[in-house]
């Protein structure tokens, strides 16, 4: 036999011969044959773009809750988006940014502020008209005036759950602005740009409505919200993007004028205004160098939509192309520019003096 018979495993073995084993069933042809094409992500359970699409499928099945206390409008475009989706979509994401950001005076990150109502106005405002909430916080050992005693009293009688809270847990989660009350809301519910004319309509009023471009400071968004409510507009009107949402913020500025006065959200403004008009809306833009003086609008006692824009870039170039004409409002000194929310109130003010005095002497 070759080889050293004495060196341990230096014999063949019968049947060891290199090579596959015979009858092993195509046991190799088989692993040759893979497992197939890869499955997409979303069809992987343990991916997070299968997490993301089952999360979405859920928004899409929960029932949507009115939040304006106007029962049977419709959303807006993308108001799953918004936030605050009302919080729900990405607009979520983007409404929770500006709402929990620092001009909303709510902690980085913290997503329950973005839903949120704070401040003793718009608390007792928001009660008033019976929006939707989850909770109402109260700071231990607050003093108890009247608005707190009002909003502790609408709490109970709509059953709303009353936690007391330590200031500071308030101050982690909005800044120091709470004034010693939060109401957790449900996620604000855009109208569509079409509702605000319906609700005119049902006024039997000539139809006037802000529109906002480029406005992101939530500030501004609710001081104009309380000049609409305070002269008689039906609706705001916001775009989906370069906007700031409905949040703490705003609902707190507006000093409860927001549970009054809606707001509806336009995936394209420009196509909003262009609705408008078709419907026979004047569309009145404000810009400082606009041809016609604000005090002297003709057209102000019939169907008007006032555009205001932002208070560095003013409107926006498509925007100011899409209005009817162009306003101005004198300014006498070296003040160059007005903010953007005072601007509004002056214009609805102008509006809202011809109204009368039109209703006066017919």
């Amino acid at each position: 036999m070759p080889g050293d018979s004495r060196r341990r495993g230096a014999v063949r073995k019968p049947g060891s011969k290199k090579g596959p084993t015979k009858g092993s069933g195509g046991k190799g042809r088989r692993s040759l044959e893979g497992r197939g094409p890869t499955p997409k992500a979303e069809d992987r359970t343990y991916h997070p773009a299968a997490k993301r699409k089952a999360a979405a499928e859920r928004r899409a099945q929960a029932k949507p809750r009115t939040y304006n206390g106007q029962a049977g409008t419709s959303r807006g475009p993308g108001a799953d988006r918004g936030s605050g989706g009302g919080r729900g979509p990405g607009a979520d994401r983007e409404s929770r940014a500006g709402q929990a950001g620092g001009r909303g005076g709510s902690a980085p990150g913290n997503r329950s502020a973005a839903d949120s109502v704070i401040g003793r106005n718009a608390v007792v405002e928001a009660l008033r008209a019976r929006v939707p909430a989850r909770r109402l916080d109260v700071a231990q050992g607050i003093d108890q005036d009247d608005r707190i005693r009002e909003a502790l009293k609408r709490a109970g009688d709509q059953d709303v759950p009353i936690n007391q809270v330590t200031k500071r847990e308030l101050d982690q989660r909005f800044g120091p602005a709470h004034q010693g009350i939060a109401l957790r809301a449900a996620p604000y519910q855009y109208l569509a740009p079409p509702d605000l004319l319906h609700r005119a309509d049902q006024a039997g009023a000539p139809a006037l409505i802000v529109a906002l471009d480029q406005v992101t400071d939530p500030h501004n968004l609710g001081a104009v919200i309380r000049s609409a409510a305070a002269f008689g507009a039906h609706g705001v009107l916001i775009p989906e993007r370069r906007s700031a949402p409905m949040g703490p913020t705003a609902w707190k500025v507006s000093a409860g004028a927001a549970a009054r006065v809606p707001v509806a959200r336009a995936a394209n403004l420009v196509a909003a205004l262009e609705a408008y008009k078709k419907a026979g809306l004047f569309v009145i833009g404000l810009d400082a160098s606009g041809a016609v003086d604000a005090a002297a609008l003709d057209l102000a006692t019939g169907p008007v939509v006032v555009v205001v824009g932002s208070e560095g870039k003013g409107l926006a170039r498509l925007t100011r192309a899409a209005c009817d004409l162009t306003a101005a409002i004198p300014i006498d000194g070296a003040t160059e520019s007005l903010n953007a929310a005072v601007a509004g109130g002056i214009v609805l003010y102008e509006v809202a003096k011809q109204r009368r005095a039109r209703r006066t002497n017919p």
